[in-house]
């Protein structure tokens, strides 16, 4: 499993079924829409600041797409026992020696779980009816 893989799986616990390519993540969203979720960079090369969602028609195509931004969903964070970044970091992937990784701080579960909040609340708006009614369904359970 690749790093990508590993992240986007920690942020999207709550859909059962999930297909990678590449480095995306494709959930469907009932029978013709689907929920495309990848790392983005946001002017720097290798330097991946955010995550973009993109619903997706299987006949039409692209429908919408937003960037969820980590400095505007955890803002700067502290980073412990380093004295570099006294007033803290925005979280970000970026690629160190061949590998992809976090760089100084690593978002932890309550931050995933925000991360993971952003993004079913997304999809819900473009699930289909009977994807909708699941949802609520498992909701009052």
């Amino acid at each position: 499993m690749t790093f990508f893989e590993k992240e986007l799986n920690r942020c999207t616990e709550q859909f059962d079924t999930k297909k990678f390519i590449g480095n995306a993540m494709y959930i469907p969203l009932g029978e013709n829409n689907r929920l495309k979720v990848e790392f983005k960079t946001l002017g720097t090369h290798e330097k991946y600041e955010g995550i973009q969602l993109t619903t997706l028609d299987k006949t039409s195509g692209k429908i919408d797409s937003t960037t969820i931004k980590f400095e505007e969903l955890w803002g700067k964070c502290a980073v412990a026992n380093n004295s570099n970044f006294k007033g803290g970091i925005v979280p970000h992937v970026w690629k160190s020696s061949g590998k992809y990784e976090w760089y100084a701080y690593k978002p932890n579960d309550y931050d995933m779980d925000l991360l993971a909040e952003q993004i079913e609340d997304y999809s819900i708006m473009f699930s289909e009816q009977e994807q909708v009614q699941g949802f609520e369904m498992s909701q009052q359970m």
